[in-house]
């Protein structure tokens, strides 16, 4: 993919097409508080508009470290057509400025094991030992403190 990705915050109906595709086989992927008015939703878009990517955000007491303002992010899928050409990264950026512009001081997530390693190279850390998420497979828990950096979201991402 060549191009410019738009990140935006979006309605959940936006989201849930590449949620259920990526996530749940085609299966239904709505979340508890999906719709409550604090959840952040954002897609990631490519040239012409189609959804690559899509995360959700929402105030969430982190289940291992006490915060002021813990978020949770759950629901994170990338089209695996575009997987690697950003849209993951600009994701998590938006997210995190989104985050941190509602005062938020910490997010963490519960991570399938084999995306562990993307979220570590942005910043989150591992603090669990790997469960099992029935029927979905191994997860681990992983966090990252909400530094000032995240105030202001980054503008639109290039992609080679």
């Amino acid at each position: 993919m060549t191009g410019e990705l738009t990140v935006a915050e979006v309605g959940v109906d936006v989201v849930l097409p590449l949620r259920s595709a990526v996530l749940r086989d085609g299966g239904p992927a709505g979340l508890p508080g999906d719709d409550d008015p604090a959840t952040v939703h954002l897609a990631a878009r490519a040239p012409g508009g189609r959804v690559v990517g899509v995360v959700r955000l929402a105030p969430a007491p982190c289940p291992w470290q006490p915060a002021a303002a813990p978020w949770q992010l759950r629901g994170m899928a990338t089209d695996p057509e575009v997987r690697g050409a950003g849209a993951g990264r600009a994701l998590l950026a938006a997210g995190l400025a989104a985050v941190a512009a509602r005062g938020g001081d910490l997010v963490w997530c519960n991570a399938r094991v084999p995306a562990a390693g993307f979220y570590e190279r942005h910043g989150f850390c591992v603090v669990t030992a790997p469960f099992d998420v029935d029927p979905i497979g191994p997860h681990v828990g992983m966090l990252i403190s909400v530094p000032d950096r995240w105030v202001r979201a980054p503008g639109p991402v290039t992609t080679a």
